[in-house]
């Protein structure tokens, strides 16, 4: 049997200009969707599936993402202090005690694949998950993390998490040419990289993965890729060749908080899960016209 998946790499060192000025001086990962940093919500997903070893990959400015993690004595006190005990609860179960944290430095912004690179001496010889924080997942039913895990455990070999997507937007995205199909378990084919034209499927990868420990060596010979960077991608089609790659389907939607819509839309789906918000929530949306204006377009259309 396959050893264990305990350990979780989570790049977090990109400079997120995109979401300027806000990012001057915050962390990307740091940018709240309701009242939880985006990083916490990889973080929340790799503790349910059983992690227990989170290694950050960080860059220069990222120190907030270690405060975040860490205990706050002064804190925690003042909100004794005042008994505020959901709050003390709160902020000392952002992590579980057990939990062994890590922080690595990518001393240059040369792509994903080096980012998961700069965690190798972290890892040693053991599979891995790597978690990319700008994708929030959500599932009403298991754990897709864990899910993954589990058939980590059945194969032995690295597995990506995948979604159906429109063919129209098969070009953003990495695509898996699928060599065979049994529910939601793929044997990979080959990977694509934003197909311009002829996608393999419409089964594009996002920000989940289960690698063994080759993938590192793999990165030690990667040559740059698209952009002038180590892709992540390039390097999953060299372990393809070389031990096999899998694939799971998402039963579920994923946010990309990396993108400004794709943020708002985060925001706005986790906040209509929170019973205490929804109503205020729903009477605005009533008050500011918007559900009349989205069932005429749905009307029209």
């Amino acid at each position: 049997m396959p050893p264990k998946v305990r350990k979780a790499v989570f790049p977090v060192a990109g400079l997120g200009t995109r979401f300027l000025p806000a990012t001057k001086a915050m962390p990307k990962e740091m940018l709240t969707v309701v009242d939880k940093p985006i990083i916490q919500y990889a973080v929340e997903e790799a503790v349910k599936a059983g992690i227990e070893e989170f290694i950050f990959v960080t860059g220069r400015g990222k120190e907030a993402i270690e405060n975040h993690f860490d205990r706050s004595y002064e804190l925690e006190q003042t909100l004794l202090n005042r008994q505020k005990e959901e709050l003390y609860d709160i902020v000392t179960n952002i992590i579980p005690a057990s939990a062994r944290i890590f922080y690595t430095r990518q001393g240059e912004a040369l792509g994903l694949g080096h980012a998961v690179h700069c965690a190798k001496a972290l890892i040693g010889n053991e599979p891995f998950a790597v978690l990319l924080p700008d994708d929030i997942i959500y599932s009403e039913g298991d754990n897709p993390l864990e899910e993954m895990i589990n058939l980590y455990q059945d194969t032995g070999q690295s597995i990506t998490l995948t979604m159906q997507v429109p063919e129209e937007h098969c070009h953003r995205y990495g695509i898996v040419d699928i060599e065979a199909q049994r529910g939601r378990a793929i044997v990979a084919k080959n990977f694509v990289e934003k197909p311009k034209e002829n996608a393999p499927s419409n089964l594009a990868c996002v920000g989940r993965y289960i690698f063994t420990p080759e993938i590192m060596n793999v990165l030690d010979k990667q040559k740059p890729g698209a952009g002038g960077e180590i892709q992540l991608t390039d390097a999953m089609t060299t372990l393809l060749k070389q031990q096999g790659f899998n694939a799971w389907v998402l039963d579920g939607r994923r946010f990309d908080c990396g993108d400004k819509a794709g943020m708002q839309k985060a925001n706005f789906f986790f906040a209509m899960q929170r019973q205490e918000i929804k109503q205020e929530l729903t009477e605005f949306i009533a008050e500011l016209g918007y559900t009349k204006q989205l069932t005429k377009m749905d009307n029209a259309s």
